[in-house]
Parts: structure tokens; C-alpha cells; sequence
């Protein structure tokens, strides 16, 4: 995991085990506002993508720990996450992995969630926005 360093206020961050088809970076950051791309649950390193939508969302998770990690926070500066579910009828293992995450009912981000039709075998995505407090 690492920030890419860069000439102005923007920076590109990049993860390891996960990275876009695209020449994007995971996320950007900007002072303290992070800003992430969309996050996919293929599995880390082949990129290949899991049949179920259980082992989907806990790679959504961990691909998103990491990018707000590598961004330099934690996944206690997220305040905002939007989550595209092939079948938004079918949250249950998306509200199993958000629960392990954001345990305290009193300090979670707000979320929302949409349902999309996805290519790929994707069955959830999500990308989401990090308020980082300025330590560098």
C-alpha cells in the first residue's frame, strides 16, 4: 500500500492487491478529504471474482480498509459509503460485513445503497468518502 507522491495539493493512492483495469488510482486525496473509485470484490491478487456474494462483500470491506489505510486514516474517518447491489433485496451478507466494520451503532457512516445491473460476475460494489485529519 502506498501514496503516490505528487506535484500539487492531489494524491493518487494505490493498494496492493487491487487495482483498476483503467489508469486511475484506488483513490485521491486532497487536505484531508478522501475520495475513493469505485471498490469491486475480486479477490486480492489474481483479481479473479468470487462466485458468492458473501466472500464479494468481505473483499468490498477489506479492498476498503486498505484504500483509506494507504490514504493514511482509518476506517473511522469513512462518513459516507454508496454501495450498487445486483439485487438490493439481498443486503444480508453486506449488513454482516458493514456490522463487523462500523460496530458502534453511535459512530457509522452514513450509507446508501442502489441496485445495478453489473457485468463481470459483480454482484456489489461500493465506493466511499474519508475525512483524514491532516498529520503530515
Amino acid at each position: 500500500m502506498s501514496i503516490m507522491t505528487a506535484q500539487g495539493r492531489r494524491r493518487s493512492i494505490h493498494i496492493g492487491g487491487f487495482r483498476h483495469g483503467n489508469p486511475i488510482p484506488n483513490a485521491c486525496r486532497i487536505g484531508g478529504l478522501v475520495m475513493s473509485g469505485v471498490i469491486l470484490g475480486r479477490n486480492p491478487g489474481d483479481g479473479s471474482m468470487p462466485e458468492s456474494l458473501e466472500v464479494q462483500c468481505a473483499n468490498v470491506f477489506a479492498h476498503m480498509q486498505a484504500t483509506v489505510e494507504a490514504a493514511g486514516g482509518s476506517t473511522d474517518d469513512i462518513i459516507k459509503v454508496t454501495v450498487w447491489l445486483q439485487d438490493r433485496a439481498q443486503r444480508g451478507p453486506l449488513n454482516v460485513e458493514w456490522l463487523k466494520m462500523f460496530p458502534d451503532e453511535h459512530s457509522r457512516p452514513a450509507r446508501h445503497s442502489m441496485q445495478m445491473d453489473m457485468a463481470g460476475g459483480a454482484l456489489v460494489q461500493c465506493d466511499f468518502t474519508a475525512v483524514i485529519d491532516e498529520r503530515e
